[in-house]
């Protein structure tokens, strides 16, 4: 346990860097929802468009995340951002977008098409059967799509210390250039209960945000 008693004695440390990792990851990942979300319903009304638009986002996340970080270094440093903060920022950003853009394309066209004609008999128009009925009936699958991209990317954010962007992956990277155990190991499990607490967190927001008839649906399947 010598990495429990390394974590209380640098207790100031850990939640500086805990902090530090919910806002690189918070930020990317607030940034891909107000992207994602509009994308994915834009590409809802052109079949052809959503192909396109998803197989590019499923090339982006196969790219191994070291990978994007050293793409993205020489193409940066041309601003003088090559390392830290922005390309962590842009990385996370990139690999958030398959799981939004993918789960509001799906939740979109799988409204009920019943509750569309409803809607369009009582004189909506696209729009406001958009905001007042597609989008709220949408909002669980989004939110799930939401929760997958912070997960990943708590773990990925982590890689990012190699380029200087902190967080807790400062611990694993000093852990292994220093041949330090305690600093691997509590980076490591500090990661991974963040993943944890930060998915129970989302998933608690997510049923706040269901609308209470689809509350009582699933229940009652």
């Amino acid at each position: 346990m010598d990495w429990f008693h390394y974590a209380v004695g640098n207790l100031d440390l850990l939640i500086s860097r805990t902090l530090e990792h919910i806002s690189l990851v918070g930020v990317a990942v607030g940034i891909a929802t107000l992207t994602g979300v509009p994308i994915g319903i834009a590409i809802t009304k052109n079949e052809r468009a959503a192909k396109i638009v998803l197989y590019v986002a499923s090339i982006i996340v196969t790219v191994p995340s070291i990978a994007l970080f050293g793409i993205m270094i020489p193409v940066l440093s041309l601003i003088g951002q090559g390392i830290g903060y922005l390309p962590a920022v842009i990385a996370v950003l990139l690999y958030s977008q398959l799981p939004i853009i993918r789960n509001t394309y799906t939740a979109i066209n799988n409204v009920d098409p019943a509750l569309r004609e409803a809607a369009r008999g009582i004189g909506m128009s696209q729009n406001q059967r958009l905001h007042k009925v597609e989008i709220p009936l949408a909002v669980p699958v989004i939110m799930a799509g939401v929760r997958t991209a912070v997960v990943l990317n708590i773990g990925v954010m982590a890689i990012a210390a190699y380029i200087g962007a902190g967080g807790l992956g400062t611990f694993i990277s000093r852990g292994i250039s220093q041949s330090d155990p305690r600093q691997l190991i509590l980076g490591a499990v500090a990661v991974s209960l963040l993943a944890i607490i930060v998915d129970y967190g989302l998933l608690a927001l997510q049923k706040r945000l269901t609308p209470k008839g689809m509350e009582r649906a699933a229940l009652a399947s």
